[in-house]
């Protein structure tokens, strides 16, 4: 009797061992087959580009801290909303895309790199996902040594963000700096990137990886809007007791509000869009 209760035992740990095992297995084919129903647009780079919602400055309040500042890639997602999906086929063929805004205030291509940022989005990486890479803000700051870094370094950083981005099998995608509010001439912005603004077109020549000129983009549209609408509409230049963030107000003709990140985004996604659908797969 004690044996047979044994073997009946043993049978039935045996039967619920299998059981979980093909439930795992299941469970591990769904959750691939789900994954491969999502395409994520990695976005890395600087202020201008990040997203201050969420987690970035964890246990504030964006509403209150930092609110209207906005980066273009906040403003990115809902360029891919499900029915407008369908005219960026062939290249995309999941059902979703997701963005995931890993740019930080600060950070150059060194520094975004040394701080770990960068394996966080190559770890995370499968194919078919998109990066978009902008920096040079930062990059050719030589006031902020900490995070300056000479032309030469710059475009070797991207050239390995490009590199570890094809190695998973994911798709490049090489910005330019977007412009700032100044300077200004004859009713037109100027180039105030320097070679900053030229480098990453030599990296994506050199290295045959698609590129956005936001920086030409950018000051071609902010001039068609003028000076004054742009100053006022599109950079943080804000006046006094309007918002809770600046009391005192703010001058500041970097970052964006969010009618600029809007538009900027717009400019981006229109861009992306023609790279990825008249590419050769």
């Amino acid at each position: 009797m004690s044996n047979n209760f044994f073997y009946i035992v043993s049978f039935l740990l045996a039967v619920l061992l299998l059981s979980g095992c093909g439930s795992q297995s299941n469970v591990q084919k769904t959750t691939a087959k789900r994954d491969k129903k999502v395409t994520h647009i990695y976005l890395i780079g600087d202020s201008t580009m990040a997203d201050y919602t969420g987690d970035y400055e964890p246990g504030k309040d964006y509403m209150k801290v930092r609110y209207p500042i906005t980066g273009w890639g906040q403003a990115f997602q809902p360029f891919f909303a499900k029915d407008s999906l369908a005219s960026l086929k062939p290249a995309i063929r999941t059902d979703s895309v997701t963005v995931i805004d890993r740019a930080h205030g600060g950070r150059s291509t060194r520094t975004f790199f040394q701080e770990g940022r960068w394996r966080y989005v190559y770890e995370h990486l499968k194919p078919g996902d998109y990066v978009l890479m902008q920096f040079g803000h930062n990059d050719g700051s030589e006031k902020h040594p900490e995070r300056y870094v000479d032309i030469q370094g710059y475009k070797e950083f991207l050239r390995l963000f490009v590199d570890q981005t094809k190695q998973k099998g994911a798709n490049p995608i090489i910005l330019t700096p977007v412009a700032r509010n100044y300077p200004w001439k004859d009713g037109k912005l100027q180039n105030v990137h320097g070679e900053y603004a030229k480098a990453p077109i030599d990296v994506a020549l050199e290295m045959n990886v698609p590129y956005i000129d936001l920086n030409k983009l950018s000051m071609e549209y902010f001039t068609s809007k003028g000076q004054d609408f742009t100053t006022n509409h599109y950079f943080m230049n804000l006046p006094e007791n309007t918002y809770e963030a600046y009391p005192k107000g703010q001058k500041d003709n970097t970052h964006f509000q969010p009618e600029g990140a809007k538009a900027v985004a717009s400019m981006v996604y229109q861009e992306f869009k023609k790279i990825i659908t008249t590419q050769k797969k």
